[in-house]
């Protein structure tokens, strides 16, 4: 555990120095602050027209269960608040493929990963360090926005919407999804990094996650599909499970011992 926390100290220090690499996590959690608000809340206002008057959105947002407390705006702004909560999935995941990436092609680069690997650590406590150095200060990014989003929820929603928010989907998506998917994509740019010498190359693999994230949200959109919490659940256990599949298999191929002179 000590060399684990220094390891990740390390990242945090190489961090600080690049503060750069935060940039698209800000950007990306600005946008799924920015959507959701402007068209459930702002574009209403503007046209003085409520949510509740387009009969397709009506029908569309049954999809995610009528709340017979709620009005037909309400009901509306709730699906779409549940649809842009999705966004915050992307903000670790894309903010973090930079410095994942870069976590061992920047390392061989520097001239930073030889005295690494002459140390006692080992190769899994060296992957993981990496893996959590680049997701910690993005969750917390993440973090803030959500509860920005939830504040801005309970200022400027429907009445009922924000009770109905706080709920077990809810949860499963923002406490298990988020943080699952960004361990796969996140060790699967470390599997990348740690077997070719460009960072494009990781980033490019350890984005593909967003594919389905993608498609799952758009078929939520058009109500050809709802996740139940359940089903959220099922999916981030089975996240966690790949995620340990590609901590075990980066380990494996990463040859420490032939790995620099194959870099050279």
């Amino acid at each position: 555990m000590m060399r684990m926390r220094t390891l990740i100290e390390k990242e945090f220090i190489d961090l600080a120095r690049n503060r750069s690499a935060l940039v698209p996590v800000v950007l990306v959690t600005l946008m799924a602050l920015v959507l959701p608000f402007g068209i459930g809340v702002v574009v209403p206002a503007l046209t003085g027209r409520g949510l509740g008057d387009d009969a397709d959105l009506v029908k569309v947002s049954a999809a995610a269960g009528v709340h017979a407390r709620l009005s037909n705006d309400a009901g509306v702004q709730l699906f779409l608040f549940q649809q842009f909560l999705m966004l915050f999935l992307l903000t670790p995941i894309t903010g973090a493929m930079a410095l994942a990436a870069h976590a061992i092609v920047g390392e061989k680069q520097a001239r930073t990963l030889e005295p690494l690997l002459a140390t006692p650590v080992t190769t899994f406590e060296l992957l993981a360090a990496k893996v959590f150095g680049a997701l910690a200060p993005t969750l917390a990014i993440s973090l803030v926005g959500l509860a920005l989003y939830a504040g801005g929820i309970l200022l400027f929603a429907e009445p009922g919407v924000a009770a109905a928010m706080a709920s077990t989907r809810t949860l499963m998506l923002v406490a298990v999804v988020g943080p699952a998917a960004a361990l796969v994509s996140l060790q699967t740019a470390i599997l990348i990094s740690s077997r070719v010498n460009d960072a494009r190359t990781a980033q490019q693999f350890g984005v593909l996650i967003i594919i389905p994230l993608t498609g799952v949200l758009v078929a939520q959109f058009t109500g050809s599909l709802w996740l139940s919490a359940t089903a959220l659940g099922l999916a981030g256990l089975g996240l966690l499970a790949l995620w340990a599949i590609l901590a075990l298999l980066s380990v494996v191929v990463f040859e420490r011992e032939s790995i620099l002179t194959r870099w050279r």
